[in-house]
């Protein structure tokens, strides 16, 4: 049996944001069932406990093949599998697709398609944050071992123009062809748009910032730049979301060093910050933080609390780059990573040895109380400063965003394939 990716075959215009359709791949419901038992979170918003409770859960649920306990060879053959014995099916024909996330107190809307891949010199495609390299191999190993495009980036643009109006007609004027309630009670409803050029035409001349992604983008740059030639390579899975319609969540990550002594931490902070030892639990801290805008928090097992704040305008020279930015200095990611983790804790940083947790900072104690380690907790970025910085052509540092919300994997998925090379 041969599946091909119906993306387009060609490299991505030379101009203009371009979001192309494709045949998605999705759950067959009389083959699993409940859609929300064999979808999930993204990837790297699962902890291990999670894991562990998604893969003692429905066989079929897609963590099997996004974090294969087996490796990425597993993770490979279990698409194949799936695709021949009618677990997965492959729609009949190209689409762009509508996708909306509800819950109580949020709205948003988005186009999922293939992205047309960019150099960032284009300014086209705009990351805001760097990465580490062991996540680029990890999704990359994983995208060759595949051939698959498992979960979308998430990219944002400005846009209120008539691609939104679109999004908003199909989604409040037709049934969808899929619609689960995931465990946290968000409501997931998908629809098929074939454009008829109005999509298109009015991207055509835009760019879109890298919201989620930044590791999966640059495994799918390099997954392109290891092939000869135009072909489905030069596009992305992606859920471009209108930020002027529906503007994204933008929370902090917080850090987790394991094995860090939170006591030992604030005294050896004491030597660049000023360090006020906080009483009253964490809520009161958290409150203390947010009303101090160069404020970090430290946390550890028994509720030990410290609020960073003040840090020495000479130690912070000298600890940060000279050739950035005062907008991109004063960032307290800057400062977390430079001055506090480099210089003062002398940590060289990794995801083992400072790990992150998206916006939550209980969890975040939590982990680190486990660990037997400190955790940093942070006031988030806002979108401002983020994009002030990308259309300036820096980014901010490595985890230091957490956009949400971030689309459910296994909704819909895309094969960068050809009839040639995958062969079931």
């Amino acid at each position: 049996m041969n599946v091909s990716s119906t993306s387009p075959g060609i490299g991505p215009s030379e101009r203009g944001l371009e979001l192309s359709p494709f045949s998605g791949v999705r759950f067959s419901p009389s083959a699993v069932g409940n859609l929300d038992a064999v979808t999930c979170p993204p990837y790297d918003l699962i902890d291990k406990a999670d894991l562990g409770r998604l893969r003692a859960g429905a066989s079929h649920n897609i963590v099997q093949i996004t974090l294969p306990g087996g490796g990425y060879e597993e993770a490979g053959r279990l698409l194949r599998e799936w695709l021949a014995d009618g677990t997965l099916v492959m729609d009949d024909s190209p689409a762009l697709y509508v996708y909306e996330m509800g819950g109580p107190r949020f709205l948003q809307r988005g186009l999922i398609g293939c992205v047309g891949l960019r150099d960032e010199s284009e300014r086209v495609i705009l990351p805001h944050e760097n990465v580490y390299p062991g996540p680029v191999r990890d999704r990359l190993a994983l995208l060759e071992a595949t051939r698959a495009n498992l979960e979308p980036i998430f990219l944002t643009y400005e846009g209120d123009g008539p691609a939104s109006d679109v999004v908003d007609r199909v989604a409040d004027g037709s049934d969808p062809v899929l619609e689960i309630v995931s465990g946290d009670g968000t409501r997931h409803r998908l629809w098929r748009l074939e454009d008829d050029g109005t999509i298109a035409d009015d991207l055509r001349g835009r760019r879109a910032l890298i919201a989620d992604g930044h590791h999966r983008y640059a495994a799918y740059r390099e997954f392109q730049a290891r092939r000869d030639g135009p072909g489905p390579w030069d596009y992305g899975l992606a859920l471009l979301v209108d930020s002027l319609r529906y503007p994204p969540h933008l929370g902090a990550i917080h850090r987790v060093l394991p094995g860090l002594d939170p006591a030992e931490a604030a005294r050896a902070a004491e030597e660049a910050f000023e360090v006020t030892p906080l009483e009253g639990g964490l809520a009161k801290a958290l409150a203390a933080l947010e009303a101090t805008p160069d404020g970090l928090l430290l946390a550890g097992s028994g509720c030990r609390l410290w609020l960073l704040s003040g840090p020495d305008p000479a130690r912070l020279a000298a600890a940060l780059p000279a050739d950035r930015s005062a907008r991109w200095r004063s960032l307290n990611t800057a400062v977390l990573d430079g001055l506090l983790i480099g210089d003062l804790w002398k940590i060289t940083p990794d995801e083992h040895s400072v790990q992150v947790v998206h916006d939550d900072p209980a969890h975040a104690v939590s982990r680190a109380s486990g660990s037997g380690g400190t955790a940093v907790i942070l006031n988030p970025l806002t979108v401002a400063e983020v994009m002030a910085l990308a259309a300036d052509g820096e980014r901010v540092p490595r985890k230091s965003t957490s956009f949400g919300p971030k689309p459910r994997t296994g909704l819909v998925m895309r094969l960068v394939q050809t009839d040639e090379a995958f062969t079931l």
